[in-house]
């Protein structure tokens, strides 16, 4: 099983899964509560284009080590820091997904091009994602009321798995005249997120609700894309995509109509070529 160990305080094994060939490298973060599966439907396109593609999986989610501690985006980046260097993976396009986004966001601040003369980072991309600050406060007030993410936090420690059953719903827009996805689906994204750590579960709804990346942001010099979609229940648009594409010169924001946070699974074909074009371009 390919892992890697991290540095720092907080040590741990990642697990990840390095598929393709000799091409440029991309880097796929995911959201919160999956792991590196995620991506099921970007991995073979993706390949397919000539690509090598590293997914892995967070601390504390799918084949990664568990702790009890670094559930914070400084201790994240670093071990996002630790995959690339590593893998010596350089010239890479690094894409988050929802909370991944925030990984991103703070692996650009602090080892991205302003810092790193490694020239690891060629492009980014942030996808359903969480930045630029998630959270309600005197001082963003367009953001998700805080009610929101303690009533996640109360679902996770009453009942995880009930939580994750309903939640799952709606991250991927599913309704009662609506079905994006199969039952079957939902099933198997079930059995993956509920095999996260509890406890971990729980400390990144903080994680990605409360960590304001505003400061974060201007770091984003390398090319970089937004996608989101317009029927996001889970990462409202207004307070994360169009904020962010407005917050980053040249960004390429593209919005794709109709689609719940999952847009990866239930709009794969539209979403991957915006990523391939992107990638090519």
């Amino acid at each position: 099983m390919p892992t890697i160990q991290t540095s720092g305080a907080s040590p741990v094994t990642l697990y990840y899964q390095d598929s393709g060939g000799s091409g440029p490298a991309v880097v796929l973060i995911h959201g919160w509560p999956s792991s590196h599966k995620m991506w099921e439907f970007q991995m073979a396109p993706l390949v397919e284009a000539g690509y090598r593609v590293v997914a892995y999986d967070r601390r504390g989610f799918g084949a990664s080590s568990k702790p009890w501690t670094g559930y914070d985006y400084d201790t994240m980046a670093s071990d996002l820091n630790d995959l690339l260097t590593a893998l010596d993976l350089r010239d890479v396009t690094l894409v988050g997904f929802s909370m991944g986004g925030g990984e991103v966001a703070r692996y650009m601040s602090r080892y991205g091009t302003g810092t790193d003369t490694t020239g690891r980072v060629a492009k980014a991309a942030l996808v359903s994602a969480v930045t630029p600050f998630l959270v309600q406060t005197d001082d963003n007030p367009d953001g998700v009321p805080m009610e929101v993410f303690d009533d996640m936090r109360a679902g996770v420690r009453k009942d995880r798995p009930a939580f994750l059953h309903d939640f799952l719903r709606t991250f991927y827009g599913v309704g009662v005249l609506r079905h994006p996805v199969s039952e079957a689906f939902l099933d198997y994204n079930f059995m993956v997120t509920v095999h996260a750590q509890p406890h971990a579960t729980y400390e990144c709804v903080g994680a990605f609700a409360e960590t304001d990346f505003r400061a974060d942001m201007p770091a984003f010099t390398v090319p970089t894309l937004v996608v989101h979609g317009d029927a996001d229940k889970t990462v409202p648009i207004e307070a994360s995509g169009a904020r962010a594409a407005e917050m980053i010169p040249g960004a390429r924001y593209e919005v794709i109509s109709g689609a719940p946070h999952g847009l990866v699974a239930t709009h794969a074909d539209a979403f991957n070529r915006i990523l391939l074009d992107f990638l090519a371009s």
